[in-house]
């Protein structure tokens, strides 16, 4: 008899029911390490989420390898390592730049400046693109869980956000080798640039990022991150001032997110002490970082519970009651009734011709070109562009947030009048709106910019036949009567404060100069300026990019004291309203500077026009005469000239 074996795990015995007769049944026996137990289906769900986390994560870096914007801030990063290193203090107290004491202390400081903007920019719509893509069911249904794909699109993006900005460091570290005069150098060294790097800036941007990321994934919403990351800045600073000045020193540093008040008075030191200072980390630190990242795990925790793997359905109809009526009363003929011949019936007396007479109708042509057409083609688009913006949710969080904290300083706080109150209020309300209308200028020109194509029906509207001017000034005016629809709620809710803290006489006069001189130019400029970025670069994310360095390097040189009109469209730092009414010296130059600021502008939208992708019309001249194009360049060159005459008399 022959027995085979499949392994060594079958066994042999004899059946019972023929004990002695050679036959054998095989029982297979199978080795414990191959159960399927509860302990290995754990481990292989494990390896499976972390394989698969790892490959999202993966996915999104690069996914961001492939678009412009990391490349731009990191560009942005690294120059403004430049600026720190050639220009920065330490050039003017005999610090060396790469001391320990000196990283320390710049980074929490350069983590400030501009990082919160780029940190709502990375982490807003990781998930959003998914759904506006239409691919989140195909992602969904692989064996894809919460966690695994929540994580991995958190930690990709912040993986690629802090690379970007670690080109602040890097570039530090490279500049180490570059000698310069008067920039102070020490031996070469990499643990510091590192160690600070980590601490200092990339656990103060992962509480920020889990934040953003959290908000946009529940929301679905990009420009309400967008909007919270414009209001970091005068929340972080009332903050500071309301709460952290009254606490104790110890209490200030460990509950400051950004470890700013973590500065001495090291000018007092001599600089031979600081250059050798060695940082050390104390305990109220360790708890400040603690803290931050307890705050990332709470807000993806947040997340992980309220994330839903689909759209959140509309709102359900309420069901309806049929009602089955009875039959409608009606007449019957019998078959047999006769039929009624047509020349039976009896005719009028009257002709139909005496009650209607015969009316020439009036040819008609469709006209769809020349001035009253394209105005009301651009009276059409506004409205779709009104309504698109009456659907977005984000203004319901921006718009309050945006008069609340414009308004705060007037509300809580001592008001002491420059002019009159009136002109204190118009002066308080217009600087304190101006940094979220640069925002919201910034953002929602280039969400409405870039809208059509994401949506994927920009094909639909380039084949209306409407001129490319209405498509542009259609979101120019949208965009700039969007925000002068803020500036009004704030000025009318100023008055109303006015009143309400006994502040009178209440003049109008002040408000409609202050807004009408200094705010509407600079919107109009600006707009201008976004709509003409955004045909130009064509890349939404690359605009931000370039308006947020271009906006943090104004400011930092207005802060320094470089502030000329020319390059100063907000006219920041340069008028009180005492130069508005002709009581200073200023007047002139203010209302000159605005002209060159208009004419600015016309020449953008122009140039935006000529250069605009949908190529309606090619060449200058069409049937003999100036078409679009035409227009355009002309309109250019006339623009260009009077900012150029207004721009020569502001600087004479």
């Amino acid at each position: 008899e022959t027995v085979a074996y499949d392994a060594e795990s079958f066994q042999e015995e004899p059946l019972a029911d023929a004990a002695g007769s050679g036959l054998y049944h095989h029982r297979a026996i199978v080795p414990a390490r191959s159960l399927p137990n509860q302990e290995n289906k754990t481990e292989h769900k494990v390896i499976s989420s972390i394989r698969t986390f790892a490959a999202i994560a993966y996915n999104e870096v690069l996914l961001n390898s492939k678009r412009v914007a990391p490349y731009a801030m990191a560009l942005l990063c690294g120059g403004n390592a430049l600026l720190w290193w050639g220009w920065g203090p330490a050039t003017g107290h005999g610090w060396a730049v790469n001391a320990d004491f000196f990283i320390a202390g710049v980074l929490p400081v350069y983590s400030f400046m501009t990082l919160p903007l780029f940190t709502a920019l990375f982490m807003a719509d990781p998930v959003i693109r998914d759904f506006r893509a239409g691919i989140d069911p195909l992602i969904f249904s692989k064996p894809v869980s919460r966690a695994a794909y929540l994580l991995g699109k958190f930690f990709g993006n912040f993986f690629v956000l802090a690379c970007c900005q670690s080109a602040f460091v890097v570039t530090w570290f490279v500049l180490q080798a570059v000698p310069k005069q008067g920039v102070i150098t020490q031996q070469w060294k990499v643990i510091p640039y590192i160690k600070h790097f980590l601490v200092f800036v990339v656990i103060s941007h992962l509480g920020l990022a889990a934040f953003y990321f959290a908000v946009g994934a529940l929301t679905r919403n990009a420009k309400i991150v967008y909007g919270l990351g414009v209001a970091f800045y005068p929340l972080y600073i009332a903050y500071q001032k309301v709460l952290l000045s009254s606490l104790p020193w110890r209490w200030k540093l460990a509950l400051d997110p950004l470890v700013m008040n973590r500065g001495g008075k090291f000018h007092a030191i001599p600089d031979e002490v600081m250059n050798h200072l060695v940082v050390v980390y104390e305990p109220d630190l360790i708890v400040n970082r603690a803290v931050m990242i307890l705050m990332a795990a709470i807000c993806l925790t947040i997340l992980y519970v309220r994330f839903a793997m689909a759209e959140r359905p509309g709102k359900i109809e309420t069901f309806s009651v049929l009602n089955l009526s009875t039959a409608a009363e009606g007449v019957y003929y019998p078959e047999s009734s006769p039929v009624t011949r047509l020349d039976e019936f009896e005719k009028p007396d009257y002709k139909a011709t005496a009650l209607f007479p015969h009316v020439p109708v009036p040819e008609v042509t469709r006209v769809n070109e020349g001035i009253r057409a394209n105005v009301s083609k651009l009276i059409a688009a506004l409205g779709v562009e009104f309504r698109l913006l009456r659907a977005e949710r984000s203004l319901i969080i921006l718009m309050p947030l945006a008069i609340f904290l414009s308004i705060l300083d007037l509300a809580f706080y001592q008001v002491v009048p420059e002019v009159s109150y009136s002109a204190t209020y118009a002066s308080g309300t217009a600087k304190g709106l101006l940094l979220f209308l640069v925002g919201m200028t910034v953002f929602y020109t280039g969400e409405a910019m870039h809208r059509d194509r994401e949506a994927r029906i920009e094909p639909v509207l380039w084949a209306a036949p409407a001129p490319n001017n209405v498509l542009l000034l259609s979101k120019f005016l949208a965009t700039l009567l969007l925000t002068l629809s803020l500036i009004v709620l704030v000025g009318l809710i100023a008055i109303v404060i006015q009143i309400i803290r006994g502040h009178t006489p209440i003049e109008v006069q002040p408000f409609l100069i202050t807004y009408s001189v200094i705010l509407l130019p600079s919107l109009i400029s600006l707009t201008a300026i976004s709509i003409a970025l955004n045909v130009f670069l064509r890349n939404k994310y690359l605009v931000y990019m370039v308006s947020i360095g271009t906006g943090a390097g104004l400011f930092y040189l207005y802060s320094i004291g470089h502030n000329h009109w020319l390059y100063n469209p907000l006219l920041y730092q340069l008028w009180n309203y005492a130069e508005l009414t002709g009581a200073g010296n200023n007047q002139a130059r203010i209302f000159m500077q605005r002209l060159y600021c208009l004419g600015i502008a016309t020449a953008c939208l122009s140039l935006a026009h000529v250069f605009f992708q949908r190529k309606s019309t090619t060449g200058l001249i069409t049937a003999g005469r100036l078409n679009g194009n035409g227009w355009s360049l002309l309109i250019t060159i006339a623009s260009v000239a009077i900012a150029v005459i207004a721009g020569s008399l502001i600087v004479t």
